[in-house]
């Protein structure tokens, strides 16, 4: 698969840098809200190994409230032009919207990263058909505002595995190509500590979708919660998550700290062979 001139390889899997230009996500809100600011972030983020940069102008935390389609252009849509005038990069902007995504992808946006699987906004697939682009259909039970108060399932896996694989034939039937498209289980979006854990070791069940699978687990709560550390000491965590997601099939890993995750794929990847 083609994100921008980026193809991603079978040799390893692809680093997805995470740059939340928002005044509320879990892990770095606020700190990269200012355009130049996320910017000069993303471009650290690009030298030191990420194959992709994720811009996203809206929080999906748990809790998170919604906001306006003008609010998230305001905060996206710069640092995209930004960061493509410094670096040629591939770049994915996360979004349920289909404005939002339309005005992204004249910036210079390659790829759709969409955590409501197209449910929030009839247009949304039908303006990635439109432009070809590449699109990440994530799996989530309810809504961010909604999707931790007590999540429930009789079977984790098959009921993932049926979502993604509607969300596949809506995604299609947009007009979409089922090459274009990849597939994320939605690890912490209306999940508990062991239903993640279960996703991680389960993995390789959603292989079956025959689609790339995007991974996100970077400093999320049930590595705190397991480990009883907080968010800045999840690296370790993370990482290890990470090695059972490659083992599982992973194809796209979106992560905060792109240095040491580069580092650790690479030399686990080599010793893996």
């Amino acid at each position: 698969m083609k994100i921008g001139s980026f193809h991603l390889s079978t040799a390893r899997p692809a680093i997805m840098g995470i740059v939340n230009v928002t005044p509320d996500s879990f892990s770095d809100g606020g700190i990269y809200s200012n355009t130049a600011a996320a910017v000069e972030h993303a471009i650290r983020l690009v030298d030191e190994g990420a194959d992709i940069i994720d811009v996203g102008g809206e929080s999906t935390r748990p809790g998170a409230e919604p906001v306006s389609a003008e609010d998230e252009l305001m905060r996206v849509i710069p640092v995209i032009e930004g960061v493509k005038k410094h670096r040629d990069c591939a770049i994915s902007i996360d979004t349920s919207k289909s404005f939002v995504l339309h005005r992204a992808i004249e910036a210079g946006a390659d790829m759709l990263n969409d955590v409501s699987a197209g449910r929030f906004d009839n247009e949304l697939f039908t303006v990635a058909a439109r432009t070809g682009i590449p699109v990440c259909i994530m799996h989530m039970k309810g809504t961010p505002r909604t999707m931790q108060e007590a999540p429930h399932y009789t079977d984790l896996m098959t009921e993932i595995t049926a979502f993604l694989s509607d969300a596949i034939s809506r995604a299609i039937s947009a007009g979409i190509h089922r090459r274009n498209i990849m597939i994320d289980p939605g690890i912490g979006f209306g999940k508990t500590v062991t239903d993640n854990v279960t996703i991680l070791r389960r993995l390789a069940d959603l292989c079956d979708l025959n689609a790339p699978i995007v991974i996100g687990t970077s400093r999320k709560s049930f590595i705190g919660k397991i480990l009883d550390v907080d968010i800045e000491n999840r690296l370790e965590g993370t990482l290890a998550t990470l090695a059972i997601a490659i083992d599982g099939g992973a194809s796209i890993l979106r992560v905060h700290d792109v240095g040491p995750t580069k580092r650790f794929t690479d030399m686990y990847c080599a010793c893996r062979g």
